[in-house]
């Protein structure tokens, strides 16, 4: 690793600045061990107004901000065809690099990404915030401590609306190219990496996606069926069509017990028959909270010298899955998952 920073603040650079990039600016204005000191967007405007937003330098090309000596982290924020590339570059300018999800859209140029961290002794994050609820991380101990004994049945369902207007928006939007996918690659990233980071990787899955309704490249409705290393069977339903919520459900089931998550909080768990009491879970939103608690773990990982809470190698397995399903909508077989070990 590089030299850890340990006597000022971690100096943060963000490469685009659209809806998302405002919620990194906020989390690093809100952490005392970080400050925003530089923005660059392809569309110099915007990123003129950012800049004077949030009293950081603006570049017009990305060479030039990645050229500056006392910047330490950037955080990706650009539409996800454009991740890998950009995360290459940064990490070969010497930067640790944030990267919002998916890290990429293809599995080589993730394992790129990967490879050229590590050749530069940079550190890689990715964003899951829904990791971050006190809900999930108590799930997840309580499942790795085997109080629901074996696992039988874990599923996880995403919930959203997405009209065609808003495909419509923006060019990239519902395109192979930049987007990757759609409601599974797009919007059910978080709900499929949290299912496997709770119930372990999958060994294999069968899996339907298409454009049942929108007029898109990508699929708006996305099911796929799973079989998990431990020998658990699982669903995933995925969907920018729905007009009821809850937006996310996940559900594991076990010899001794069941959890039921909804959102971010834990809506029911029983084990040996009986309700457990829960702990008053501190208050947390996905949006900014999630964001905020990784952005303050990178300036202190950087600090340390030490791994993030989520390394971009755990970026790997829920890439793996989406393209999974969407290989196995293609040819119809059963599509066989390397698996990535989850810290």
């Amino acid at each position: 690793m590089t030299t850890p920073v340990t006597a000022q603040p971690v100096r943060f650079g963000l490469i685009g600045c659209g809806i998302i990039a405002d919620i990194h600016a906020k989390g690093i204005r809100e952490t005392p061990e970080a400050e925003l000191t530089a923005v660059y967007d392809f569309v110099p405007e915007t990123a003129v107004r950012f800049g004077q937003t949030y009293s950081a330098a603006v570049y017009e090309s990305l060479e030039e901000m990645l050229a500056r000596d006392d910047l330490d982290v950037v955080c990706i924020c650009t539409p996800s065809g454009l991740h890998a590339g950009q995360a290459v570059q940064a990490a070969k300018a010497g930067k640790h690099v944030f990267v919002e999800k998916p890290m990429a859209i293809t599995m080589a140029d993730l394992d790129d990404m990967i490879r050229v961290s590590g050749e530069n002794s940079v550190l890689l994050s990715t964003v899951f915030p829904r990791r971050m609820s006190p809900a999930a991380r108590y799930a997840r101990e309580l499942i790795r401590a085997g109080r629901l004994g074996k696992l039988s049945l874990c599923s996880g369902r995403v919930n959203i609306y997405r009209s065609q207007e808003y495909y419509d928006s923006a060019g990239w939007r519902g395109t192979w190219a930049m987007d990757g996918g759609g409601a599974m690659m797009n919007q059910g990233i978080h709900t499929v990496d949290l299912l496997q980071w709770l119930a372990g990787p999958v060994a294999s899955l069968y899996g339907k996606a298409k454009a049942v309704l929108r007029d898109i490249e990508v699929e708006d409705t996305a099911v796929s069926v799973l079989q998990f290393e431990n020998g658990a069977l699982g669903l995933l339903e995925i969907t920018t069509t729905a007009h009821l919520g809850p937006v996310h459900r996940i559900e594991i089931h076990g010899e001794r017990g069941s959890l039921v998550i909804e959102d971010d909080d834990i809506v029911a768990l029983k084990i040996d028959g009986e309700p457990v009491e829960l702990p008053e879970f501190e208050p947390f939103k996905i949006i900014p909270d999630g964001h905020r608690i990784q952005i303050r773990d990178m300036a202190l990982a950087v600090r340390e010298g030490r791994e993030p809470i989520v390394p971009g190698t755990e970026g790997r397995h829920s890439l793996e899955i989406i393209l999974g399903t969407y290989e196995s909508a293609r040819t119809g077989k059963e599509i066989v998952c390397q698996g990535t070990p989850v810290g």
